[in-house]
């Protein structure tokens, strides 16, 4: 039996008071200091059908009754709540009470338990940093975009910490646990934080010149060397993975390491990438986005251990309203749909960490096993949970995972290869129209930062650190070509190609021919992979079937631009 003798027949206390806890009856809410503590609806309504009867027996028939009214579930279920509620009270090994378990029969609460007429208000929100102790914002210039940074810490190797969807420099520090979560990475590392154009601190842009992978990378570039960062580890959570990815492709001079977190290759569902939302799904949360904007959209998938935290709810409200607006989140996340970087992956040469909780409601674990079985020597670390942001839940075991891999990862030497964006341009053979102007032709090249040489005098290749760029450089060449008369069919393909040879060689050499063969008099023809990586640039392809290449993936469907 309880020790205080005054505790009311079931149901008719407001609250349950034990040492630092607070059990509101009405509100269905556990404080634990005056602070509301994480646990699910089920989880309450089982310590509080025990805390009604402290000190009898409560059956399991009738746990599961009370919990799961006029539903069958298993007992399992009910043993997962138990086990949250004894974790919860047992954490700081400061509760007066316990969950005894009657074998085979029930549940039992003990030690002292007192019923009490009025809740005590919860505390207000402690603010976890005061404005002095949040980093310094910063700003570098990308382009003619302002794109906002942070530096924390002094470690031995740069990281750069890469947020998906949509993020908010200032906002990262008043939630404790992204806080937290933040100061032990720059405690190994001089940790390198920015927001996304169009996101947060940095400029706003129009919602039809949101950033495509490309422009991301080149903003991820452009922070690095306001910050004096030759070479970092780009650690990517959820659409940060696939970006980062990209960047240790491209650039792998400057890339000591990959990490990702709850990451994916591809957005929308597809025969061979079966987790991926389907249409009707991903039509389903743009729907909630237009109608439930400022609210806590995704919370239930993103996190779903603190869901029902109502200080929480209420930071990742605030969160994402300041991390972007109604119409730039919607056209965000439709971008985001369009991403797959799947034929990026093998072209990764540095060593890459992949880390996903088992039970991720947002990504499936399929999805981290599938990016990390096509990169080449990368390690997949599955840890339990079902929380999709990492800060959120047991933060502790993906940290030590990380730990564990900056201290692994040391300088090296250069990658001998990289992606690259090969557009082959190649004289026409059926037509007696002029030879192309090299020089105009060279000139269109460099104006998109391309690397042009000449392959002999009936070809020529230009090499990209972008696709997009790639393309339109590309459609000015054709119309160079079409203003002198000249007859030329283009090609584009990203690959892995050799990054110190001159003319660029190697596999996407040999499928940009290949692609420039196929296309029509003055087309420019892209494959799949171009297209696939040039999402949210506003580019527009017309589809020109599929084509089976040499010592290639067999099927490639080919595009032309519009």
């Amino acid at each position: 039996m309880p020790d205080d003798p005054r505790v009311p027949a079931p149901g008719s206390a407001r609250a349950y008071a034990f040492g630092v806890f607070v059990l509101d009856a009405e509100a269905r809410v556990l404080f634990r200091d005056g602070q509301v503590v994480a646990l699910s609806p089920k989880a309450v309504e089982t310590l509080l059908a025990l805390a009604e009867r402290a000190g009898q027996m409560v059956s399991r028939d009738e746990l599961i009754d009370r919990v799961w009214p006029d539903t069958f579930v298993e007992p399992n279920n009910l043993a997962q709540q138990i086990s949250q509620v004894r974790r919860c009270l047992s954490e700081r090994g400061d509760s007066p009470i316990a969950i005894e378990t009657v074998a085979r029969r029930g549940y039992r609460l003990v030690g002292r338990v007192q019923a009490v007429t009025n809740v005590a208000p919860a505390a207000p929100r402690a603010h976890p940093t005061s404005a002095a102790d949040v980093p310094e914002v910063l700003y570098a210039r990308s382009g003619d975009v302002n794109i906002a940074y942070q530096v924390v810490g002094t470690g031995p190797i740069d990281l750069v910490f890469v947020m998906g969807w949509v993020s908010h420099l200032e906002e990262f520090w008043t939630e404790p646990s992204f806080a937290a979560f933040l100061r032990r990475l720059a405690s190994r590392a001089r940790l390198i934080l920015f927001d996304k154009r169009g996101t947060g601190l940095s400029d706003r842009v129009a919602e039809s010149e949101l950033p495509s992978l490309e422009q991301r990378i080149d903003d991820v570039r452009a922070v690095m060397e306001a910050v004096g960062s030759e070479r970092a580890v780009l650690l990517g959570v959820s659409e940060g993975g696939p970006m980062c990815a990209l960047f240790a492709a491209t650039h792998p001079q400057r890339s000591l390491g990959l990490i990702m977190i709850g990451t994916y290759a591809r957005r929308t569902w597809a025969p061979d990438y079966p987790w991926a939302p389907t249409p009707d799904a991903r039509e389903a949360f743009y729907d909630e986005i237009r109608r439930n904007w400022g609210g806590p959209v995704g919370i239930d998938d993103r996190a779903p251990s603190r869901a029902h935290d109502p200080v929480f709810r209420q930071w990742w409200a605030h969160y994402l309203r300041h991390g972007a607006s109604p119409g730039a989140a919607l056209a965000l996340t439709r971008m985001n749909a369009e991403i797959d970087v799947r034929d990026v992956l093998p072209a990764i040469r540095v060593p890459t960490l992949v880390l996903h909780r088992a039970d991720d409601r947002c990504l499936r674990a399929a999805e981290g096993r599938y990016v990390a079985e096509r990169i080449p020597g990368a390690t997949y670390v599955e840890v339990p949970g079902n929380d999709h942001l990492p800060f959120v839940g047991d933060q502790d075991r993906l940290l030590r995972e990380i730990d564990g891999f900056l201290g692994f990862v040391s300088d090296r030497a250069e990658a001998g290869s990289s992606l690259a964006t090969i557009l082959w341009v190649g004289r026409d053979a059926g037509t007696h129209a002029s030879a192309p102007p090299v020089a105009a032709v060279r000139e269109a090249v460099e104006g998109f930062r391309g690397a042009f040489s000449s392959h002999d005098d009936r070809a020529w290749l230009a090499a990209f650190d972008g696709p997009a760029r790639a393309v339109r450089a590309a459609s000015a060449v054709a119309r160079v070509c079409r203003a002198s008369g000249s007859g030329v069919r283009l090609g584009l393909h990203t690959g892995e190609c050799l990054s110190t040879a001159v003319p660029p060689s190697g596999h996407a050499v040999d499928i940009a021919r290949e692609v420039a063969a196929l296309a029509r008099p003055g087309e420019v023809l892209v494959s799949r992979t171009v297209k696939d990586l040039v999402a949210g640039s506003g580019l527009r392809f017309e589809e020109r079937g599929r084509h089976t290449f040499a010592g290639g993936e067999d099927g490639w469907r080919l595009y032309a631009v519009v």
